[in-house]
């Protein structure tokens, strides 16, 4: 399989975090760039092997293993097979530099995923939105991106001890990032970890500084943002696709975290 999605940028340029170009390829071609690329790339494998060449070294990429590559810096790869599944995200914005700072991406990275299924969940939805719209799909593309690369900044932060969080939350919050569109209650997220419910709290509490139903109002705020601006579907559309029960009750929270009506977020 082999796609490369260049979206029309527009006025996504004023967003923090935008997408620049995504794409995958089933036998990915022997690249070599002296200069770098003009922008900072996140590269994982899902199939087969390759090799990266950095700063001199060679370093296997087997499936499941991601490389982050900073604007600029000169790197080569290849296939070491028929086979070297390689999908890339190309993200750009004002706000990406900071944002990947405080990831502690700064350098080149080579880093074991795990599961990546929440990951090719997200790149789906990305390369979903340029393919159904595209002239306006790349908005909703860039709010996907915001969640791929804080899952990417989760799935790398298990490598590092000192980053690890408890398998429970974990459990927890997958259960919201997949069913969010559902009715979510604190029995299914008790039921999904393996732990009671003030003790899901409190690990929500540690972690996250919040709790666990609020993380569930943010990620479907998080989602409609993305519809919002997107698509031309009615406030209560969205309130029902992301999972609220009501209108009314969608807007009130939508207010509550981002300081203005949806209506006013479509418009701004």
């Amino acid at each position: 399989m082999f796609f490369c999605d260049y979206p029309i940028i527009r006025s996504e340029k004023q967003l923090p975090v935008y997408l620049v170009n995504m794409g995958q390829q089933h036998c990915q071609d022997h690249i070599i760039r002296p200069e770098g690329y003009p922008h900072h790339q996140i590269l994982y494998c899902t199939k087969g092997s390759g090799t990266l060449i950095c700063d001199g070294r060679k370093t296997h990429i087997p499936p499941n293993t991601a490389v982050f590559m900073p604007a600029n810096y000169p790197h080569e790869y290849y296939a070491e097979e028929d086979v070297w599944d390689i999908h890339w995200v190309v993200p750009s914005g004002y706000g990406i530099d900071d944002m990947l700072r405080q990831f502690g991406l700064t350098e080149p990275r080579v880093c074991s995923l795990g599961n990546v299924k929440m990951l090719e969940h997200i790149f789906r939805k990305m390369h979903d939105a340029i393919r159904a719209d595209s002239l306006f799909g790349n908005y909703r593309a860039s709010g996907y991106l915001y969640d791929f690369l804080i899952e990417f900044y989760r799935l790398i932060s298990a490598e590092d001890t000192s980053l690890s969080v408890s398998p429970a939350l974990m459990k927890a919050v997958d259960h919201i990032n997949y069913n969010y569109a559902s009715p979510i209650t604190m029995d299914d997220l008790c039921g999904a970890a393996g732990v009671s419910k003030q003790h899901l709290c409190l690990l929500f509490r540690n972690t996250l500084n919040m709790r666990p139903m609020e993380y569930a109002a943010k990620r479907r705020i998080q989602e409609a943002k993305a519809l919002l601006m997107g698509t031309d579907k009615s406030i209560e559309e969205i309130s029902e696709e992301v999972g609220f029960g009501s209108e009314s009750y969608f807007c009130k929270l939508f207010k509550r975290y981002e300081g203005m009506t949806p209506t006013d977020f479509r418009n701004a």
